[in-house]
């Protein structure tokens, strides 16, 4: 039915880290146990403490550039003394934990905002996002798992946040992880096949996605969920690589998959449309702005990475076992008579966006529609390239382009 291949890591679609995947603190799991370690490591003024609330957090944008959490030192957290969660310690020795409260507290700078993790996700630090997924994770397990499935009696948190038990039956919980699937699917003619969910705007197109059901493996899932959702057979599948998704507990498993059949009949319930994309019909699809990409942080945006590709115009360095999936590039987007428009300086980006390209005055309504992602294109952006900047100043009215080429960035200068 199917075949999984091996030696995956020469896939260039997992050569960048994902964003929910870097960490920088190790977990230390043995501690959890050790009440008095515990105890001592709250006590300690070099820890810091993250609150989490509703899957939000507080963070900062600094003048530099950088968002970053705030931490604040364990005696000036709130008083928490039940939901008090051990997430590691980096190299240094710093202890940190999470602080699950009903909302966040506030700050009298007014430095600091609310924000979850499709926001930041991609723009914090290694050591940030890691401990901010972690945190995230355990709350929304926390708050959604506070009876026994057993006897039904309330349970009590154990282990610093990462059990909970029973004390009528004495059954352990531990948090739950829900694997899901993710899957770019393409055919002998170098076509894409991607869906628009039901609840999705129009224009927006992705890769296909399911959970895996119990006794079932995620390649038999793969080829499950591609003919549930739009009746196309699945032969080869590829592994690519994974990524916490805690919104509020699914494990993202990306896959490579290969057709066997064409025709697609959508199943109507989950997915709304689906085409086969050719590289040309993708490409005119988001210069029109017909055709909307995945955004975000999500393993969708990795697996259709050829996008820049195509806006880049470097086909022919696309990786011959999977033309999918290309070399990351470099382009330097022009510049506007009278004002910033567009300012992408993208290096080894997952999006590239060319609004030279467009032909006629279509560019106009393509801005329109870039203004309303820019902030989640810088954040996916700033994954890979923390220097990257975006200005939107004057979308609504900006007058015709100068053609500068490739080199040019939006002051004139040389990008080189």
């Amino acid at each position: 039915m199917y075949r999984t291949e091996t030696g995956q890591t020469r896939n260039p679609a997992a050569r960048e880290p994902l964003p929910l995947t870097r960490a920088a603190v190790d977990r230390a799991a043995h501690h959890r146990l050790d009440e008095a370690w515990l105890a001592a490591a709250w006590s300690h003024p070099t820890t810091r403490v993250l609150v989490v609330s509703g899957g939000q957090v507080l963070v900062e944008d600094t003048p530099e550039g950088r968002t970053e959490l705030v931490l604040m030192p364990s005696f000036d957290a709130p008083p928490s003394e039940n939901h008090r969660y051990f997430l590691g310690t980096d190299e240094d020795g710093v202890r940190y934990f999470a602080l699950q409260k009903d909302s966040l507290p506030g700050r009298m700078d007014d430095a600091a905002r609310p924000a979850g993790l499709r926001e930041v996700g991609g723009l914090l630090s290694d050591r940030d996002a890691g401990l901010m997924v972690h945190a995230v994770a355990l709350e929304n397990w926390q708050r959604m798992h506070r009876f026994c499935s057993r006897c039904g009696e309330r349970t009590v948190i154990a282990a610093a946040g990462h059990v909970r038990r029973c004390p009528a039956c004495g059954g352990e919980h531990y948090p739950r992880t829900d694997p899901a699937v993710i899957m770019l699917v393409s055919d002998e003619q170098d076509r894409a096949l991607l869906g628009r969910q039901v609840h999705w705007p129009e224009g927006r197109f992705s890769t296909l996605a399911g959970f895996v059901e119990p006794g079932e493996s995620v390649e038999a899932a793969v080829v499950r969920e591609v003919k549930e959702e739009v009746g196309v057979a699945v032969g080869e599948v590829s592994y690519v690589a994974s990524q916490p998704w805690p919104f509020p507990s699914s494990l993202m498993l990306g896959f490579m998959a290969k057709a066997t059949s064409a025709e697609i009949r959508v199943d109507g319930e989950e997915i709304h449309d689906a085409r086969w994309f050719s590289r040309d019909d993708l490409r005119k699809g988001i210069e029109s702005g017909e055709v909307l990409p995945p955004m975000g942080i999500s393993i969708a945006a990795r697996l259709i990475a050829f996008i820049d590709d195509m806006m880049a115009g470097n086909k022919a360095e696309a990786d011959p076992a999977n033309p999918f999936v290309p070399p990351y590039t470099t382009l330097h987007v022009g510049t506007v008579e009278g004002g910033t428009a567009l300012n992408i300086i993208a290096r080894k980006c997952s999006f590239v966006w060319d609004i030279r390209a467009l032909p006629g005055d279509n560019w106009r309504a393509y801005l329109e529609r870039f203004e309303a992602y820019a902030d989640t294109l810088l954040r996916d952006m700033r994954a890979v390239a923390p220097e990257t900047s975006i200005t939107t100043e004057v979308f609504a009215d900006a007058p015709p382009l100068q053609d500068q080429g490739a080199g040019a960035r939006l002051d004139g200068k040389d990008a080189g």
